[in-house]
């Protein structure tokens, strides 16, 4: 995509960030990595690099919004108007704060998902995809299989912590790697700031700004 010739993700689930690095030439497994679980993935020859406890199933926190986005990208018209149910509003965390009969794009509801890790607006594509959270965290799960990622599980589209929502880091390099191949999704989350409505985000990737090449993908952490 673009002028990436290779694309290299390192993720790190202890501290609940994960980031895709570009241009990275090289791993030393002797490096010194304190995260619980880590891994450096190539997806030009589907290999991994470096490793760390890898397989490791721990909490995800908002890096769960990468398959909400993409199934959103998936499913829906990114035109389509959809209205705000109360069922979507309040949800603690990070949020872009909706009320009740506010009405936004898909579009600016993945840029809010992606960029604000906004938790009400994931329930609001979780509700309108499956008509309940639980559903969509099933369609979530079944997709992330599909996908390769098969030490996975959902419970909800934003991440707060739930005893059954898990990944390893391997998992979530390979459903980042895929999702990153989406051209909107890609467009996404390298954006550093868009206007949503009357609202400015600001990507919360630091590393847009600090990284050169740096080109997503999402952070967490709760």
């Amino acid at each position: 995509m673009k002028d990436r010739k290779t694309l290299l993700y390192f993720l790190i689930l202890s501290t609940f960030l994960i980031s895709m690095m570009a241009l990275l030439a090289s791993a030393d497994t002797s490096m010194n990595n304190k995260a619980k679980s880590s891994a450096l993935y190539n997806p030009d020859t589907n290999s991994f690099l470096y490793t760390n406890n890898a397989d490791l199933k721990l909490p995800l926190a908002s890096t769960t919004k990468i398959i909400t986005a993409l199934i959103a990208i998936e499913n829906l018209d990114p035109n389509e108007l959809i209205t705000v149910t109360k069922e979507a509003v309040g949800i603690e965390g990070s949020s872009l704060y909706l009320s009740e009969g506010d009405v936004l794009s898909v579009k600016d509801l993945i840029y809010s998902v992606l960029l604000q890790s906004a938790n009400d607006a994931a329930t609001v594509i979780a509700l309108r995809i499956s008509g309940t959270v639980s559903a969509f965290a099933e369609k979530m799960t079944d997709r992330a299989k599909e996908i390769g990622a098969t030490n996975t599980r959902f419970e909800n589209p934003h991440g707060l912590d739930s005893p059954g929502h898990y990944s390893t880091a391997a998992d979530m390099a390979r459903l980042t790697a895929y999702a990153m191949d989406n051209p909107i999704f890609y467009k996404t989350v390298s954006a550093k700031t868009v206007t949503v409505g009357s609202r400015s985000l600001r990507n919360h990737n630091k590393l847009l700004w600090q990284v050169e090449g740096a080109d997503g993908v999402k952070t967490g952490f709760t």
